[in-house]
């Protein structure tokens, strides 16, 4: 299973290429920009008295010197109107950034959203959804850190790194050669030393996330654990993981002892060194007083700790445009042209179908042809059955008819007219589907039957439900039509999901049905209700019946043979038992004793 965390994300380089992409963020960010721009200037308000509290200080030092009780008082005042100000500045900027945050990847949210629903399901067949869905997830939540607090503390970093150096030079430039020669090479020797011990303790999280994987697979599977009497080899595996972790957060403790000591040998010496030199120059006279030394080793500490964080900061930048980057390559996606809003079919067909020498190659796979030269006719009001081996292209057709995929060569016609000329939405507006393995959405089965038509009334959806013989089990429920299916609907059976996915069609009204082995996975009680069901759906529109049973289309206007992407055979079932060694006639056969 993949894991995304803040550490897997890839880093981009930030270069005028990524900088430009990363910019047009802010054109979701609409009416918010200025926000950032508001938010901007607090910023460099709360960093300007950042910069006056070590001078402040300094000259508070000053007074005992001086023995000036009163200009004390007034720098102590001072002091805290610095702070005052520095909190209603970083309130403002917070509450700025995060507004303008929050309101840019709503946006973002609903543009990805929008964009990833109207892709087509030829980009779907190429990704994994649960991984484009975790992705998402971590890269988003890298921007809203990013846009929130890590820009902003980067910009305040840096000015604190250049308005410190500045303000030090002012102070003594001696002893500002002799801080940089020794604080910045301390401070990035500290930020290299923590990121390889993090990594160490990123190898323990995942030896500890392996050990837990252990436990799941063994308890999810413990019945075949019994079976097999293998308790012995399963604690052995896990104590194998266990000894793992032991010998690699040894090492990172060691590692982190070392980093404790190189803390305060190096990063409190070059203090000591910083305030030495300094109490030297104020000896001899280079510097003036013991106020100016208390700032200069404040400024000192500033600079530091600014750059041990902007390294970190620079690297979580990084991320944040590899996120903006993966988002853009979502969004200039072609999506199809679907609208955002439901909308009523405005153009009736009537139901005649006809392949025309179509073929028919997966984007993922066009090596291997799926459908080759498939020509049939479905006239209106007709059943028209496809049968097959595995793999024969059966499912294709339909995908085919829905227009998921376009086709490689040859025509589908539809009432004579080119599927293509078709508005799309006007198009799936014409046809239902019943899958084999329907799958409901979490809320109720009045929500589910009412997904075929939203603006259904209530008798509508009551007569759907009992044309699909939904009605018994739906009343059965003490909620009625309000029972939560459950995740999936699997609160449902097998043959009660069949004949929510029946109503939900009834209630759309197609001229085209297109059956998907709708009754392949049921019980015979369940598949005679669902059967029964179809019978009625069925009625009065053209129906592509894509079967495995051949007892559910004896019945058939027509059967269509597919094997290996092509016709092989045609005709009613009786006319495909008469072909001597037929594919037809072998297949039942193999289902039905009787022939």
């Amino acid at each position: 299973m993949a894991r995304f965390v803040e550490n897997d994300l890839p880093k981009a380089k930030l270069n005028a290429s990524s900088l430009s992409k990363a910019i047009l963020i802010f054109k979701y960010a609409g009416k918010n920009k200025w926000k950032f721009y508001v938010g901007l200037v607090f910023l460099l308000l709360t960093s300007i008295t950042a910069l006056a509290f070590p001078k402040f200080l300094g000259m508070l030092v000053d007074c005992v010197a001086s023995k000036n009780l009163a200009m004390a008082n007034k720098i102590a005042l001072g002091l805290f109107g610095v702070l005052l100000l520095q909190s209603l500045f970083s309130f403002f900027r917070l509450s700025l950034f995060i507004n303008f945050t929050e309101n840019t990847l709503a946006n973002i949210r609903f543009a990805l959203y929008e964009n990833l629903i109207k892709l087509p399901m030829s980009f779907y067949s190429q990704k994994r959804v649960g991984e484009l869905n975790s992705r998402l997830s971590a890269d988003i939540s890298q921007l809203q850190d990013t846009l929130t607090s890590t820009i902003a503390e980067f910009l305040r970093q840096f000015i604190l790194i250049i308005g410190g150096f500045i303000i030090l030079a002012t102070i003594s430039p001696k002893l500002t050669l002799m801080m940089m020669s020794i604080v910045p090479i301390v401070a990035v020797a500290a930020v290299i030393f923590g990121r390889f011990i993090r990594k160490y303790g990123k190898k323990t999280q995942d030896k500890v996330a392996e050990s837990q994987v252990v436990v799941e697979e063994t308890l999810q599977g413990i019945t075949n654990v019994k079976a097999f009497a293998n308790e012995w080899y399963e604690i052995q595996r896990y104590k194998n993981k266990i000894n793992e972790i032991v010998k690699i957060a040894i090492k990172g403790g060691q590692y982190r002892g070392f980093f404790a000591s190189f803390i305060i040998i190096c990063l409190f010496g070059a203090v000591v060194a910083v305030v030495w030199y300094g109490v030297t120059l104020t000896i001899t006279g280079d510097m003036k007083n013991v106020g100016q030394l208390i700032s200069f080793v404040l400024y000192s500490a500033f600079i530091g700790a600014s750059f041990g964080g902007i390294a970190e900061l620079y690297s979580q930048l990084q991320k944040a445009i590899g996120s903006t980057e993966r988002i853009f390559e979502l969004l200039e996606e072609k999506p199809e042209k679907i609208s955002s809003k439901h909308q009523v079919v405005t153009e009736k067909i009537k139901g005649n179908v006809t392949f025309k020498n179509v073929a028919f190659s997966y984007p993922s796979r066009p090596e291997i042809q799926v459908l080759k030269d498939v020509n049939f006719t479905a006239n209106f009001g007709q059943k028209v059955a496809i049968v097959g081996p595995s793999g024969a292209g059966k499912s294709t057709i339909s995908s085919l008819l829905l227009r998921f995929y376009s086709i490689d060569g040859g025509q589908i016609l539809i009432d004579d007219k080119n599927i293509y000329d078709y508005d799309l939405e006007n198009l799936r507006g014409n046809m239902s589907i019943v899958p084999q393995d329907v799958i409901l959405f979490g809320g109720t089965i009045r929500e589910n039957i009412a997904y075929g038509k939203p603006d259904a009334s209530e008798e509508e959806i009551f007569l759907a439900a009992k044309q699909a013989n939904a009605l018994d089990f739906v009343n059965g429920f003490p909620e009625k039509f309000e029972t939560l299916v459950g995740e999936r609907g699997i609160k449902l059976s097998g043959g009660q999901r069949q004949r929510i996915a029946i109503a939900r069609a009834l209630l759309k009204n197609p001229s085209i049905l297109i059956l998907d082995e709708a009754t392949s996975s049921l019980d015979s009680e369940s598949e005679k209700l669902v059967q029964e069901a179809l019978e009625t759906l069925m009625h009065g529109r053209t129906s592509i019946i894509i079967a495995h049973r051949l007892a559910t289309i004896r019945s058939a206007d027509a059967i269509l043979v597919l094997n290996e992407g092509k016709i092989a055979e045609k005709g009613t079932h009786k006319e495909l038992l008469e072909i001597e060694n037929g594919i037809y006639k072998n297949l039942s056969n193999l289902q039905f004793s009787e022939y």
